[in-house]
């Protein structure tokens, strides 16, 4: 199985892996801490509307997803926050048209789309060194992100209104991080596809959610549970030749119910 790692393509596979790893193991723990879930999935399947359109327009699917993610983000943002429409309603929305709107340009560009399969059910084998190089940019920018403002997100993620009353700028690290996860939603649809992107954001939370409590402690067992089970589920998936992003998937269930076992015996 090693000598798999003599590919380039595997080898591009393993890089974005684990940069991708890290990356939603940190900001899925701020999701699920501040109970996200149902709005990252919006977000997931609005920038579907972007890969439609791209591809009807011959652009980046990249590129047309980054943009529905980002303006799907700060709209369900700033229109929940005005508290007249409810927020659960609003994702709703956002998901749906994004998904209409995909379908809809897919449906009126001539000939099959075969690209746009991996973007929904993922195919980390096809990865690029330029998408590579934004999974690095990222990474890094998540890193320097949570080390800087490792206690505001604390704060925020667990009680808006007492940051609210200690001098934490909530909007301005809301709105950082709400893009931050537009980002690295888009990211990882080459690896997980719309389709299973969501889990990849919450299942190695809840495993490092079963032994630890404290915060630092959930954002490092995420970040290492992401990327171990991620890599697994790589070299899995490539050996057998069936699709990465549902063997990751299984791994992260996988680990959970392992997790969730020794839990229970522990007790």
């Amino acid at each position: 199985m090693l000598d798999l790692l003599r590919y380039d393509f595997f080898q591009n596979a393993l890089i974005s892996t684990l940069l991708i790893g890290v990356s939603c193991g940190l900001v899925g723990t701020y999701i699920v801490a501040k109970r996200m879930v149902f709005i990252s999935g919006g977000i997931t399947h609005a920038s579907f509307g972007g890969l439609g359109l791209s591809y009807f327009l011959g652009f980046s699917p990249i590129l047309g997803a980054t943009v529905f993610a980002v303006l799907s983000a700060l709209g369900i943002f700033f229109l929940s926050d005005n508290k007249k429409l409810r927020e659960d309603s609003l994702i709703g929305i956002f998901w749906s048209a994004g998904m209409a709107i995909g379908i809809l340009f897919i449906y009126l560009t001539p000939g099959y789309a075969p690209n746009l399969m991996s973007y929904l059910f993922g195919n980390i084998l096809t990865v690029t060194r330029e998408q590579i190089v934004l999974s690095a940019i990222l990474f890094v920018l998540i890193i320097v992100f949570f080390v800087r403002f490792y206690r505001p997100l604390f704060y925020i993620a667990f009680d808006k209104e007492y940051s609210r009353t200690h001098n934490v700028h909530v909007n301005m690290i809301d709105i950082t991080i709400t893009l931050i996860i537009a980002l690295c939603i888009v990211l990882c649809l080459k690896l997980a596809g719309i389709i299973l992107v969501i889990s990849y954001l919450t299942i190695p939370q809840a495993i490092a959610g079963l032994f630890y409590k404290n915060f630092k402690q959930q954002l490092i067992a995420s970040a290492l549970i992401s990327t171990s089970g991620s890599t697994i589920g790589l070299f899995i998936s490539a050996f057998l030749n069936i699709p990465t992003g549902a063997t990751i998937v299984i791994c992260f269930l996988l680990i959970f119910i392992l997790g969730w076992g020794l839990k229970k015996v522990a007790r």
